[in-house]
């Protein structure tokens, strides 16, 4: 090549140079606007770690982002003998009860509320409730006050007690305010069961530990229990409001009473009696409504039924009455017991099924299986012993109590074979005949 030809290729070389440079640059250019679009920000903001531009993204890309929680599907159980689904919870439900008046039934759940229901819609196609909401925290107990104008709950994440007052209003409805002040933390271990008295003389705490304490109405501490038992499974106020009672890791039953004086002041705790015949650790255990009966069921697989009508303070110790096999509660974590007001059935909850006993004979009669998606949390009969309730999912069930009907059948016949004069003959055929269309709507009546 020429000297002379060289300044000419030299200028064409660098010509070329600057037009690959520029479609370099365009390339890359459209390669960030790209991926502006796509992410909704600009590309150099994501790899400086800067935050997003708000403005920058539309509101249907930020719907994109969002992550979906799947609403959890609602476990479905049919039976013949259940009476009511009660469904408004949307969180898992961990405690009932039923108000003293019997009007009422408390449920509280983790989806922060306190549901009031009213027993008379039980039947009925749609189910009326009540809600009170828990700020900032969930209640995992619920127990009624004695006059039904209040209720307390013990709040998970705060390890308080806290009371609500239940105010009626013109429309027949009721408002629900919790008072200024929780009760004060005393607990070191987490409490696993709380009651009142119906005297409304004192409110009851247990927990884990082994520690139940014995409180004012006003939050302060009377008396704090050591019950001695490694630890505490449950713990319960008898229905006379005179004694509490515990039970956990030993094969017994400790039942105190809590004394006052004649002008109401407390006075003490003292030990009444005990009830011992279990061979393994005490799972649960349940007063009857006049406290005549107790009955417990344990590791060692049984259940028992005592006679607790005793002059415990003159060292008498409970009859035992009968002893029955409930294999399930030698493995379960969780065991729970619910004795009729009138002793005559008693319900035992294992896992998520339901299995009924008739006390007398101690036969298993009913037995209903995955009656939850979750295991049961809480069993209870109402105060008149016609409806069983558990809960255990974000569902309360209720079963029609045809052990109790049967039961009722057998007392009344036997009866009418000893009673003495027409108008006793005439008041107990009445309630043997009640009984006995009960079963048979229900067909359940045994031929």
């Amino acid at each position: 090549m020429e000297l002379s030809q060289m300044p000419e290729f030299m200028g064409l070389s660098v010509l070329l140079g600057l037009l690959a440079l520029m479609a370099t640059v365009a390339v890359a250019r459209g390669w960030l606007r790209a991926e502006e679009e796509r992410s909704g920000r600009p590309a150099c903001q994501k790899a400086n770690g800067f935050p997003p531009d708000k403005s920058s993204g539309s509101k249907k890309q930020k719907q994109y982002q969002r992550i979906r929680k799947e609403k959890p599907q609602q476990h479905n159980f049919t039976h013949r003998l259940l009476a009511a689904a009660l469904k408004s919870h949307s969180g898992n439900i961990s405690c009932m009860d039923f108000s003293s008046n019997g009007k009422y039934l408390a449920t509280c759940a983790d989806d922060r509320t306190i549901r009031i229901w009213s027993t008379k819609d039980f039947l009925q196609r749609e189910h009326r409730s009540m809600r009170a909401n828990v700020e900032l925290d969930h209640a995992t107990l619920v127990r009624f006050s004695p006059d039904c104008r209040a209720f307390i709950v013990w709040l998970a994440n705060g390890d308080t007690l806290r009371v609500f007052k239940m105010t009626k209003r013109e429309d027949g409805g009721y408002t629900f305010t919790a008072t200024p002040e929780d009760f004060p933390k005393k607990h070191k271990a987490p409490v696993i069961d709380i009651g009142i008295a119906n005297t409304g003389k004192f409110i009851m705490t247990a927990s884990s530990d082994t520690t139940v304490l014995i409180w004012s109405l006003k939050g302060q501490v009377l008396s704090a229990i050591n019950t001695n038992q490694m630890n505490n499974t449950h713990a319960a106020v008898s229905p006379c409001g005179r004694f509490v009672a515990s039970c956990g890791f030993t094969p017994d039953v400790k039942v105190w009473e809590v004394c006052f004086g004649k002008k109401g002041e407390f006075q003490e705790v003292v030990r009444a009696f005990e009830l011992k015949g279990h061979s393994a650790a005490v799972r649960s255990f349940a007063f009857s409504n006049d406290l005549r009966r107790m009955a417990s069921v344990s590791k060692d697989g049984t259940w028992k039924l005592w006679d607790t009508d005793v002059e415990y303070k003159k060292q008498q110790d409970p009859y035992l009455l009968r002893t029955g096999r409930f294999e399930e509660a030698v493995g379960a974590a969780l065991c729970r017991l619910a004795l009729s007001p009138d002793a005559q059935v008693l319900a035992l909850a294992s896992g998520s099924s339901i299995h009924l006993y008739n006390t007398r004979r101690g036969e298993k009669e009913e037995c209903f299986e995955r009656v939850h998606g979750e295991c049961i949390t809480d069993l209870s009969f109402d105060i008149t012993g016609r409806f069983l309730a558990s809960c255990g999912d974000r569902a309360v069930r209720l079963f029609h109590n045809t052990p109790g009907h049967r039961a009722m059948v057998e007392e009344m016949q036997g009866h009418l074979k000893r009673a003495s004069n027409d108008s006793t003959r005439q008041r107990l055929q009445q309630k043997l005949t009640q009984a006995q269309e009960t079963l048979k709507s229900l067909g359940a009546l045994k031929k």
